[in-house]
């Protein structure tokens, strides 16, 4: 979700410069590509060394509440590409993110993002990204095999998930430069951004469009 259909960049920077005050972990902007991808409920525990449930909950929660402040927005062709999905009634997709279910839907929102009905976040599986168990997860809230799918990712993390689990690949340089891409991530497609992307429903399958030229 971040990174591939919102841009939360500015209010991540914030939150992990406040953190690694909070917790003297060194240069926050390394902090931060560093964990790009993954569940806060998984850095936070190793980067800040917290193990008590009850406070990483409500760092998590502090965490997330700085991104939103710092005003995440769309990213080019992302609101485009989930109305076309959403306008495809029988279409089966979802969002998978290593965001919390308090943070996801509200990133969506002020992003103008419309948001799906259902939605596989931190809190759904018992392993983040890059183990496969969000995408696995992902694909059966759908009802079909992950082989059957495609996973549309930014980060290096994300991509490794969604191959671990048996999908189809395509990688977006969102936030990540192609070169690293391709040599990290082993997408099996890559888009500079969403906009090269389109989707039609034919014969109650999503067919996906890829114009990267």
């Amino acid at each position: 979700m971040d990174g591939t259909l919102i841009d939360s960049t500015p209010g991540v920077y914030k939150a992990w410069e406040t953190f690694c005050l909070n917790y003297s972990l060194g240069d926050s902007r390394e902090v931060a590509h560093s964990t790009h991808g993954r569940r806060l409920y998984d850095t936070l525990k190793e980067y800040c060394g917290i193990e008590d449930e009850i406070k990483l909950q409500a760092e998590i929660d502090r965490f997330e509440d700085e991104v939103i402040l710092g005003g995440p927005k769309p990213l080019p062709g992302a609101e485009k590409l989930v109305s076309w999905l959403v306008s495809l009634r029988e279409a089966k997709w979802t969002i998978v993110t290593s965001a919390s279910n308090k943070y996801a839907p509200r990133a969506l929102e002020k992003a103008g993002i419309p948001v799906p009905r259902d939605l596989i976040t931190a809190n759904d599986v018992a392993h983040g990204k890059p183990h496969p168990a969000p995408y696995l997860a992902g694909a059966e809230k759908c009802g079909v095999e992950a082989r059957n799918c495609l996973v549309v990712e930014d980060a290096i993390s994300g991509l490794t998930s969604g191959r671990a689990a048996g999908a189809r690949t395509l990688g977006v340089c969102t936030s990540t430069s192609r070169e690293i891409l391709q040599r990290e991530g082993k997408p099996d497609y890559i888009v500079p951004d969403l906009t090269s992307v389109s989707v039609e429903l034919i014969d109650g399958k999503i067919r996906v469009n890829i114009n990267d030229t």
